[in-house]
């Protein structure tokens, strides 16, 4: 049957509920920030007379990874103004660096399904058609996620925040105290114009693709010939190669340059793997929904124990990642890569645990079980899991290095999380009304209807 989706009117109300509470949020994240040294003081006298004491809220890395006390271990010993300074800037951060990764963990979902759905393309799958106008429906959010994305970097480059340590100008002028010969090694790379170009290179090849595709996986519908599929095939083979080459280097310049003094040369790769393990969860969660309301009539437990055996295979590479870079930086010890986790172990002992057992240990219980894999509320349990697992994965990636110890979970964080699920939520739902949910003129749709093990 042909069905085009209605999007129900409780749903969207909830997208804009969602919004409009985490707009509120945002906003008073923003507006309760510190502005002077003065307030910093205050909030520290403040945590210091509830019985915390001051250090709570020092941070022992400043925004660039360095250790605070070098910088800052002076001025503190006489009472200065360089540590209250210093504090100002990460509890500024934090609402723009809140921002940030709600932003960039659904810009990822969005992007890591237009490769998964490139990757049915170029593979030419049999069993994933029925499944083509969902990941379309994802994919609608990549342009909106695209210019939300250029803006904060464009915003950045601009110093209207300082998330982006390196984009201090100071630290690659000689002349300047705050002088980094290694941040000035790398200004060929990390400059505000060569950035935003980068930017503008990575989010217009996506949405190229996404564009040019999504069209002609409708042309074909209406085709008599597999003119269109065969395009198609051409150009997802293309896109994986650009893909594959880009997600590294965006990945180098929008998380790993938080920390410009450190590297690791499987971030990439790592970054890749959160990225497929969120976008085939939420493939598999809006399929799941859809199904329930009735819909995608030809979506049997065998497609749903597909997409749950992706789920549990890219938890399982993401785990062989992350091990990788931590136990070869760990067992190494080399001063200026190893700082990198024991700022994180540290200060952030909870979240980093809390995540690397839902993004593992969790899967690894919930998804090894063929059986488990056909049970939909199972896999819906295992996707909100491994999705708080991976936001977290991100806030760990990008918080440490912009807000130091100036962390707590709070209005900031809360509403940004809030406000781009209820985004996300209304445009991707908002696409599915746009076309049929079943991608008619694929030629494998024979097969992917039958599809059954």
């Amino acid at each position: 049957m042909d069905t085009t989706y209605k999007l129900p009117s409780k749903l969207k109300l909830f997208a804009i509920i969602f919004m409009v509470v985490g707009a509120i949020g945002m906003i008073t994240g923003f507006l309760t920030a510190p502005k002077t040294i003065e307030d910093v003081k205050a909030i520290e006298a403040s945590h210091h007379s509830d019985g915390h004491g001051e250090e709570d809220a020092t941070a022992t890395n400043d925004a660039g990874g360095h250790d605070a006390a070098d910088a800052h271990g002076a001025a503190d010993a006489h009472g200065g103004d360089a540590h209250y300074e210093h504090v100002l800037h990460q509890m500024q951060n934090r609402p723009w660096s809140a921002l940030y990764i709600a932003s960039f963990f659904f810009f990822m979902i969005a992007l890591g399904t237009l490769a998964f759905y490139a990757i049915q393309h170029a593979s030419q799958a049999g069993w994933s058609p029925v499944l083509f106008r969902v990941m379309e429906g994802i994919t609608a959010y990549l342009p909106i996620a695209s210019i939300i994305i250029i803006v904060l970097l464009l915003l950045s480059v601009f110093h209207v925040n300082h998330i982006f340590h390196w984009m201090d100008p100071d630290l690659i002028n000689p002349e300047s105290d705050k002088y980094d010969k290694l941040i000035d090694g790398k200004k060929g790379w990390l400059n505000g114009g060569w950035f935003i170009v980068r930017a503008i290179i990575y989010l217009a090849g996506y949405n190229a693709y996404r564009y040019f595709s999504r069209k002609w996986t409708l042309n074909q519908d209406n085709a008599n010939d597999n003119r269109w599929f065969k395009k198609n095939f051409k150009l997802a083979a293309g896109f994986l190669v650009f893909f594959i080459y880009t997600e590294s280097m965006m990945s180098w310049d929008w998380i790993m340059s938080f920390d410009p003094h450190w590297f690791s040369t499987l971030f990439g790769w790592y970054v890749f793997a959160g990225m497929m393990v969120s976008a085939i969860t939420v493939i598999a969660m809006v399929t799941i929904f859809l199904k329930s309301q009735g819909y995608l009539e030809f979506v049997n437990d065998s497609h749903i124990h597909d997409l749950a055996k992706f789920m549990f295979a890219f938890s399982i590479f993401w785990t062989y990642l992350w091990f990788s870079q931590f136990m070869l930086i760990w067992y190494a010890n080399i001063p200026e890569e190893v700082t990198y986790f024991i700022t994180r172990i540290e200060d952030y002992n909870l979240p980093f645990f809390g995540m690397l057992a839902m993004n593992f240990v969790f899967p690894l219980l919930l998804l090894m079980n063929s059986d488990y894999k056909r049970v939909n509320w199972f896999v819906i349990m295992a996707g909100i899991v491994i999705l708080a697992g991976h936001y977290i994965d991100v806030f760990n990636m990008v918080m440490p290095a912009t807000v130091g110890k100036s962390w707590y979970i709070g209005l900031p964080e809360i509403g940004s999380l809030l406000f781009f699920f209820g985004l996300f939520v209304y445009v991707v739902f908002s696409a599915l009304t746009k076309a049929p949910l079943l991608a008619k003129g694929s030629p494998f749709m024979g097969e992917s209807k039958k599809f059954h093990y």
